[in-house]
This record gives structure tokens, C-alpha cells and sequence, in this order.
């Protein structure tokens, strides 16, 4: 896919490493902690499990002077850059700032004094510190004058609600763009985010269109995993592919890792980060398993993600309609059939087991080629052979052993005349 051509701004330091965003670089995926940044050990364990989950900048919450505080030694103890996010309170951008933090987030929904927001760019502009702009739906609309707010309320919900909210996202970044313009400050990443999927795309479309600024994707309060995961990828997947987004933060109502492993399993998916570790695929539920595969499959999950750390494709599945096509395409795959399963690597047949040693021979298979691949004697994604799908009853169907048990009546075809 082509995408966007953007700016490019970095993030970070020598010691924590420099993170690039737009310019084409690789779609960097970042989350939120969400416990309190003055909890120090708290907050730096988070940090760096967000971290080591693959997170490449992680957002902390300054609402109060103690987070900031707090900042000096959790950066000291981090590996990732670490952006403040600033709401209501300009001093917490500068606090933030003197600690050392590596980007700021400002939401002129709510800082919007022109002194206050020229200090934080001055003191970002001295320290090559970038800032994301960042406009909400739920704080875009004015909550201070009721007068004037029920007037944007109006614009909001009227004819066109989509085309009014857009309009009034874009209208907020210009104005706060003026400034930043003003000071001769250009170190920015942009967001706008709806917690509605057709918003999302509808917004950052336009804005994509109207600015040369990186753009920051996500959608706000998206709710828990189950309906989130949803919202999210209909919305951020539907934007990427269309080549728009520098860096995305999915949102849940729940533990920030699932954000960051989501996050990833979406740009492997659209091929715009390459994968590290293993892919799994597996069949559907439909009537024709013979052995316990959402077990296997679950069973195969745990243990790959602790044995294998190339980015091998292991396909699990349940019968020989489509097993012996995925196992042509996977790098080691096992389909199977009446309580057996026969296992491939790159398309190759390697062994033939009953039901209960499918996950050690299967874990077994995954190891060696690992192993082979690391000692450069083959490539991932090879295919040494052309499966040919055996007969359904076979080796791995029941029609064998029904036909011998005498419990298939014999059918005689009569021709007529």
C-alpha cells in the first residue's frame, strides 16, 4: 500500500533510544499507563512490561504536581520514551518538561490561553522536544460559556453531525496551528478522536488531506476488549490500509497490554511492521473436527509464545478440506482427522500421530525448524512440495475402520432396462 507522505518527528533520547514517527517510517505503536504516575515503582514496572510487550512510546497521566514530580526517576528507570499528557494545567507540560520527558500532548479543548500554550512551546522548541495535538470529541465542544457551547451543540447535531463535528476538529487544530506556526514551531504529530468508528475515519481523512503533519490514530474511550477491538480496527484498520497514520494507540478499558499486542497484531496483519515471533492460524468451528482443536489450539498459543521467537507461521487445523492448503502456506502445520493428525513442515509430511501427541510432536517440529533456521540451513516461508489431500476415509477418516467393523451397509445400484 502507498502511504501518506508526512513530516518526521523523533522521540527520544541516547539513552532510551530515538523513535521515529511519519517521514515513512515504520507505524509505531504506543499505549497508556493506568495507574497513577506518582506511584513510582507502580507506574515504572507498567512502563517497562508495556515496553517489553512491544510498545514504543509509552503516554503517562500529569494531572497533579506529584506526577510530575515522580517523572525524574521513572525516566531514569525506563528503556522507552515517555510522553506527559497534559489537560487543563500548562505548569505540568513545563514540570514535565524540565523532568526530562520526551513529548508533550496538548488538547486545545482545554488549554487554550495563548501565553500558557506559547510557554509550552518555547520551552519544547529549547530542548527539540516534540507535541502532539491532540483534539477529542469529548472536549472539543465549549463546556465554560453554556451560551456558546449550546451554539456548538447546535452546529454538532444538525443537518449533517458527522460533517459539523469534523469541521469544528479541524477548526480547533487551525487555531491552535496558528500559534504553533507563529513561534516557528513544527516538531507536531496530530490527533482527532471519536469513540465512533465512522468518525474517526471520516476526520483523519480530511485531515490527512488539509496537513503534512504525522498523524497520531486512535479512537476514544472505545470501551472494553470484547466491543473495543471492534471499534478499533473497523476505524484505525480501515485508515492504515488506505496508507493514512504514523502511530496508533489502541483503546480499551483494560489492561494496556492488550492494547499494544493488538496494536501489533493489526499492522502484521497489513504488513506494515514485520512480525516478530510466531503466527498462528487455525480453522473455524464447523462440523467436521474430529479431535479437540480449540484445546490444541489454545495449548499450541501458550507454548509457542515462550518457544518460538522467529516469525514462523504454524497453521492448526481441524480436518483435510482446508488443512492441506494451509499447510502448504504455513511453515509448520498439522491437520487433522479422526483423532490424528498429520503434521507438515514447509509442505513437507513429517509424521503421522494419534490425538494426544499432536501438541508435543507439533512443539517438537516448531523447535527443529527454528533451530535450522537460525543455523541458516533454510528460510522461513518455503515450500518444498505440493500436498495432495487424502482420501476423507482414509487414514485420518473413520470410513476405514466402520467398513471393516461391518457398520456400513453395502448400497447395490440397480440400472434400469
Amino acid at each position: 500500500m502507498t502511504r501518506r507522505t508526512t513530516k518526521q518527528i523523533s522521540v527520544g533520547d541516547d539513552r532510551c533510544g530515538i523513535v521515529l514517527i511519519g517521514g515513512g517510517a515504520p507505524v509505531v505503536v504506543q499505549t497508556m499507563t493506568v495507574g497513577p504516575t506518582h506511584l513510582i515503582d507502580a507506574c515504572v514496572a507498567e512502563i517497562n512490561t508495556l515496553a517489553a510487550a512491544g510498545a514504543q512510546l509509552v503516554r503517562v497521566a500529569v494531572p497533579q504536581r506529584k506526577d510530575t514530580a515522580a517523572l525524574v526517576e521513572i525516566l531514569d528507570q525506563t528503556s522507552v520514551p515517555i510522553l506527559a499528557d497534559v489537560h487543563f494545567h500548562y505548569q505540568r507540560a513545563l514540570e514535565a518538561i524540565e523532568a526530562g520527558v520526551h513529548k508533550i500532548r496538548l488538547n486545545p479543548g482545554n488549554i487554550s490561553d495563548r501565553r500558557q500554550v506559547n510557554a509550552v512551546i518555547d520551552a519544547c522548541g529549547e530542548r527539540s522536544i516534540p507535541i502532539r495535538i491532540g483534539v477529542n470529541e469529548g472536549s472539543i465542544v465549549e463546556r465554560k460559556d453554556k451560551k456558546l457551547r449550546m451554539e456548538e451543540l447546535g452546529k454538532v447535531f444538525s443537518d449533517n453531525r458527522n460533517g459539523h463535528l469534523i469541521a469544528l476538529m479541524i477548526a480547533k487544530l487551525e487555531e491552535y496551528l496558528d500559534i504553533f506556526h507563529e513561534r516557528g514551531f513544527h516538531d507536531i504529530c496530530l490527533s482527532a478522536k471519536s469513540m465512533d468508528p465512522a468518525v474517526v475515519i471520516d476526520a483523519y481523512t480530511e485531515i490527512s488531506r488539509r496537513f503534512e503533519y504525522p498523524l497520531h490514530l486512535g479512537l476514544t474511550h472505545a470501551g472494553p476488549r470484547e466491543t473495543g477491538t471492534i471499534r478499533s480496527i473497523v476505524a484505525l484498520g480501515t485508515l492504515l490500509a488506505n496508507g493514512i497514520g504514523d502511530t496508533i494507540r489502541i483503546s480499551y478499558a483494560s489492561d494496556s497490554i492488550h492494547e499494544v499486542n493488538d496494536g501489533l497484531e493489526m499492522l502484521y496483519c497489513l504488513g506494515l511492521r514485520e512480525r516478530k515471533g510466531p503466527e498462528l492460524i487455525a480453522c473455524p468451528t464447523c462440523g467436521r473436527i474430529q479431535v479437540d482443536l480449540f484445546t490444541l489450539v489454545e495449548q499450541v498459543r501458550r507454548t509457542l509464545d515462550d518457544q518460538i521467537t522467529i516469525p514462523m507461521k504454524i497453521a492448526v487445523m481441524g480436518c483435510v478440506v482446508n488443512g492441506p492448503g494451509e499447510a502448504e502456506g504455513a511453515d509448520v502445520a498439522v491437520f487433522a482427522g479422526d483423532r490424528r493428525g498429520i503434521i507438515y513442515v514447509q509442505g513437507q509430511r513429517v509424521a503421522s500421530v494419534p490425538e494426544p501427541e499432536i501438541l508435543d510432536r507439533l512443539l517438537l517440529e516448531c523447535r527443529i525448524l527454528q533451530d535450522r533456521v537460525r543455523a541458516g540451513e533454510c528460510t522461513l516461508g518455503q515450500k518444498n512440495v505440493q500436498i495432495i489431500p487424502p482420501d476423507p476415509i482414509g487414514e485420518l477418516g473413520s470410513g476405514v475402520e466402520r467398513i471393516e467393523a461391518g457398520l456400513v451397509e453395502q448400497v447395490t445400484v440397480r440400472r434400469s432396462g
